[in-house]
């Protein structure tokens, strides 16, 4: 096993991730469905119009309740936040970085949002955000 697969599986030993299909229902609930993707990888692939954006190099600070840079939406601890990267690794890790802050309720989507579109989920999204 390579390094960055160990990384991963632990990372992902601290998750519960969430499957494409449930995401609309976490959100109902109150969960903020984050894109991580880099500007070039949304348009070369489409937004979320449901999702935050906020770009992996600043997603700890944004999140964190206690920075000075956080967005309005990091209220507390425990707010859920649902990671989204393109295919489901990178936001894994993202995810996992967000617990060790103490944000224990972060997890990421399955799959990304790769998922969300072979699923029907980001039509559906889409659909309930426009």
């Amino acid at each position: 096993m390579s390094r960055i697969d160990a990384v991963l599986a632990s990372a992902r030993a601290k998750l519960t991730r969430i499957e494409a299909a449930d995401v609309p229902d976490a959100i109902d609930r109150g969960a903020l469905l984050v894109d991580i993707r880099p500007a070039a990888q949304r348009a070369a692939e489409g937004g979320v119009d449901a999702a935050l954006v906020i770009e992996r190099n600043v997603l700890e600070w944004r999140c964190d309740p206690t920075s000075d840079a956080r967005l309005p939406q990091a209220v507390g601890d425990d707010v859920e936040w649902l990671i989204l990267c393109s295919e489901g690794y990178t936001s894994s890790l993202a995810a996992a970085a967000l617990q060790d802050l103490g944000l224990h309720r972060a997890t990421d989507v399955a799959g990304g949002y790769q998922a969300l579109k072979a699923t029907g989920v980001l039509a559906q999204l889409d659909s309930r955000a426009g």
